[in-house]
Formats: C-alpha cells, structure tokens, sequence
C-alpha cells in the first residue's frame, strides 16, 4: 500500500472484510469535513458489494477517532452545520441500519463524533487503553450523530443521561460492564479481534442480515433523535458558549460557559 496522505480515510479489503481506517493521526483522527465525507462514500460503496461481508472501522496510530474536527477561524453558519450534521446523520445510518455488520475497533481516544461512530456500529471492541467520552457540551454543543439513541441502547436510559450530561469519561473494566463495549482485549490489538469477531457472520446469510437490521430499527426512534438534531445542533453554532469553548479549544484552557 502507498503512504497515505496525512488526512485521509483508508481502505483495506481481507476475505469478505472491509476495514476503514480513519488516519488523521496528529489530531488523533479528529475528522474534518473532508474526511467525513470520504468515509461516507467509502460506507456507501461497502454496503453495495456482495462480496463484502461485513465493515471493521478503527483509527490510526493508536486512537480512534478523537471527534469532529474544530474549526475556530470560521464563522458559525446554520447552512453549512445542518450540511455537515446531515453528513454525520447518512454515515450512521449505515453503520447502524444498514445492510452490513459494523465493527468499531477501538484504541485510545474515542470522543465526541468518534465516540457517536462507535456507538452506532453493531459490535464494539476495544483495547484496553480505551477512553470514551461524549465531550460535546465541553465546547458548547450537545451529542450529535445519533449518540443519545444509540448510547442509551447500549448502557441504558440512565447511564447514557449520566454521560451525556456530566461528559465524564468512561474506560475498559466500566465500559465493558455497562455494555458500551462488547469485547475488552490487549491494547493495540483491537482490529485483529475485530477482524476475528466479524467472521461470527460468515454463516449467517447477507440478506437476512440486511433484513434484520432493517427491523431491529424498525421499532425505535433513531430518526426522532436525527431530526432532532438537524433543529438543535446548527442552532448551538451560533451561541456564545460555542464561540467560548471553540477558543478555550484554540487556547488549550477551561472554558467559561454562561449559558449564552
């Protein structure tokens, strides 16, 4: 394989496995707007191939993904976040609710947006230096890519309130007993145990998987949460308390929200 680009979203192709890597590894594959949407296509494209059979998606260079990537020279502008947000919304209805089994291999940081990804695949295994936080209301915004539906799957109504709302940090031991996380392993050997896990699909027939899928959401409410977000997310860009916490980011100090 060629050296990848600094930013970027790789692909590899192993016996019916698709492993989508995202490698932006000086942000700890915080993503950018490009990012997000190569991955999106490289989801899409996935989830139409027979021969694959299921999507293994971790980071590089010992993180995950570190969330969606701040960008404090620009203004806030609803038009481009509900662009963005909507984005967010196609990548995890694929993971989530689309035809192939995912896989969230995951290593060191899975914040924010990486942590939403994590959540919204099928299966989650995770190294032992794992440290998951929904960390959104840190800079001003609240969980987005449908994060306060697929959390609450996972840990429970309760849990999930507890995180999304105090944006504590949750690792291994509690993480695996809460459910967020269906397999502890050795650090750094996360994708390997993916890549073991998925090949549980191998007798199980694609279109009664995709079937499925299809009606284990059936009876929820995702799309409740997406909408919901589409309204909320954008209009948080333009408070005061975005503008804080996007320079407390560029500052590297504590914030000071007023609610604003």
């Amino acid at each position: 394989m060629s050296q990848p680009a600094a930013e970027a979203v790789l692909r590899e192709d192993f016996d019916g496995a698709v492993v989508l890597t995202l490698h932006a590894p000086a942000f700890r594959n915080a993503f950018s707007v490009e990012m997000r949407e190569t991955l999106l296509g490289e989801i899409r494209r996935a989830s139409e191939e027979a021969v694959c059979r299921f999507i293994v998606l971790t980071g590089a260079g010992g993180h995950f993904c570190a969330g969606g990537r701040l960008q404090p020279q620009s203004e806030p502008d609803l038009e481009r976040t509900r662009r963005n947000v909507g984005v967010l919304h196609d990548i995890t209805r694929l993971l989530y609710c689309g035809p192939k089994p995912t896989i969230a291999a995951v290593e060191g940081f899975a914040f924010g947006a990486g942590f939403s990804l994590a959540m919204a695949c099928d299966y989650v295994v995770a190294g032992e230096d794992m440290r998951f936080c929904a960390s959104f209301g840190k800079v001003g915004l609240m969980a987005d890519a449908g994060l306060a539906w697929t959390l609450a799957q996972r840990g429970g109504a309760a849990f999930a309130r507890d995180m999304l709302l105090t944006g504590r940090e949750v690792r291994g031991e509690e993480a695996l007993a809460t459910g967020l996380i269906d397999r502890l392993v050795t650090a750094g050997t996360a994708r390997e145990a993916a890549l073991e896990a998925g090949q549980r699909y191998a007798g199980i027939a694609p279109l009664s998987i995709a079937a499925t899928k299809r009606v284990l959401d059936s009876h929820g409410s995702l799309e409740a949460v997406l909408a919901a977000e589409e309204i909320e997310q954008p209009q948080l860009t333009l408070s005061q308390d975005y503008a804080e916490g996007r320079a407390a980011f560029r500052e590297k100090r504590a914030p000071v929200f007023r609610g604003l």
